[in-house]
């Protein structure tokens, strides 16, 4: 698969091909490489992302307590609990965007409203 191409029976047996978010791919990196802390620059690198998207990313999920930092370096949380619940709610997000559509804040937006950023 590192050349662009899959194989056509795995093609042909699969109904469509979930896109992950690049959070949801740096978050999976982290937690499949658990044992380890990495470098943003080489984050990108292995995912195959921009250095300075990923260094945004990993910082807005230090944010929410999904990652740990010692400068240079990143890790997943050894907050275990904490990481499943995101998980969970993540799913929950999903599922009602795919029950009812992305919600559009923009459209809800009326005049008396703040300006949503």
């Amino acid at each position: 698969m590192s050349s662009g191409t899959i194989d056509i029976d795995e093609f042909e047996d699969t109904d469509e091909f979930e896109t992950q978010s690049d959070t949801e791919r740096i978050v999976l990196f982290l937690d499949e490489n658990d044992d380890r802390a990495w470098k943003a620059a080489t984050i990108a690198e292995r995912l195959g992302l921009d250095t300075d998207a990923v260094s945004a990313i990993l910082s807005r999920l230090k944010e929410r307590g999904l990652v740990r930092h010692k400068s240079p370096y990143w890790a997943i949380t050894d907050d275990e609990e904490r990481l499943r619940a995101a998980y969970r709610l993540h799913r929950h997000h999903e599922n009602a965007d795919e029950q009812y559509g992305e919600e559009r804040l923009e459209e809800l937006q009326t005049d008396d409203m703040e300006t949503i950023q």
